[in-house]
């Protein structure tokens, strides 16, 4: 039994020692700041191509053969070919009709060259003149609609090959090639994935505290950024109260068809104290913050939350600006307890509003 007691004593000496011999931990720090922020809410979004087009055919023919699904093309690149043996007799009869039309017009006209220099001496041939000439007249329409016939052979013949009206991949074959196609019959889809922009319906409330060219926060469960209002519908829908936005973002950051969520503001920006959210503590006995002095001493301070944008959230309390707020490591404080701070590896405090 005495044993036991020398060993708790021992034990009870060291503790004190180890905890005395412990490193400060560890926090990440982020001035507090003035910021304009709104109240914001979070709207559904897609993002889409602004080139994205179901090619279909012009002429009824048998599709022989169609770009495979993902096949990446440039602008006037051919992606399907319709059979263009019946074009290509069109093509040639019109050629040949435009020939005969031209050579009867060279003897009309040469003939009424020969009739000219006879009717000088010869009233009959003065009338034979204007016979001729109103055959060379008639001739000449029908040279002309002769060469309009040629003309439409050949946009058919060119017309047997669908090509490309942008850059971009093929995402769908609509139909396979040996089937007979009719006018207007959907062959594939093209859509540009470098062309993109963000397609989201917000509350009406919301219309009157967006703008052109203000920055917006996009985010999903894959990945986060930011996109420029590009154009903003200015009518509402009347059974959903929704209005239309388009926002340009980063082809490089977003995907056609992934779905996103906007931060909407739903009031005027104004002037407040803020802090990242990260930086909160929520205990029991309320809501504080973490400030580090000069010294690398943490102090607790109590504040209320406000109004949130983005990564930001103001504050009311006895919070300054360029306090330094500590956003990670806060859950192992208490007060009084030295800290190390540790540099951040990604930006803290991003938010929709714009400083101003």
């Amino acid at each position: 039994m005495k044993s036991h007691s020398i060993f708790l004593i021992i034990l009870l000496g060291i503790i004190p020692v180890a905890r005395a011999q412990m490193p400060p931990p560890t926090v990440v720090l982020a001035e507090a700041q003035t910021v304009w922020l709104a109240p914001t809410v979070d709207v559904p979004g897609t993002v889409v191509s602004r080139n994205d087009a179901r090619l279909a055919s012009d002429l009824a023919a048998r599709l022989t053969w169609i770009a495979e699904v993902g096949t990446t093309v440039k602008e006037g690149d051919t992606i399907a070919r319709l059979t263009d043996i019946t074009f290509r007799l069109n093509e040639m009869e019109a050629d040949s009709r435009v020939a005969r039309e031209r050579a009867r017009v060279e003897f009309l006209n040469s003939e009424v060259g020969r009739l000219e220099s006879l009717a000088e001496r010869n009233n009959a041939a003065r009338s034979q003149l204007e016979l001729t000439r109103s055959d060379l007249a008639v001739a000449e329409a029908d040279l002309d609609i002769a060469r309009a016939q040629l003309g439409q052979a050949k946009v058919a013949m060119a017309l047997t090959e669908i090509t490309a009206p942008f850059d971009g991949v093929i995402t769908e074959r609509l139909r396979n090639f040996g089937e007979r196609l009719n006018a207007a019959d959907v062959v594939l889809r093209l859509v540009n994935p470098a062309s993109i922009e963000v397609v989201a319906r917000a509350p009406l409330s919301s219309v009157n505290f967006i703008a052109q060219n203000d920055e917006l926060e996009l985010f999903n469960d894959y990945r986060n950024g930011r996109g420029t209002v590009r154009t903003i519908v200015p009518v509402g829908n009347p059974q959903s109260h929704m209005f239309e936005v388009r926002l340009n973002v980063a082809a490089d950051k977003w995907t056609v068809g992934e779905s996103v969520r906007l931060s909407m503001p739903t009031a005027v920006a104004r002037q407040v104290l803020s802090v990242p959210r990260d930086a909160l503590v929520l205990r029991r006995e309320g809501t504080s913050v973490f400030r580090i002095d000069s010294d690398q001493v943490a102090e607790q301070v109590s504040v209320v939350a406000g109004m949130g944008a983005g990564d930001l959230i103001e504050v009311i309390g006895d919070v300054r600006p360029g306090d330094r707020i500590v956003v990670r490591g806060a859950e192992r404080l208490a007060p009084g307890m030295s800290v190390s701070v540790a540099e951040s590896d990604a930006p803290v405090g991003k938010t929709s509003a714009a400083n101003k």
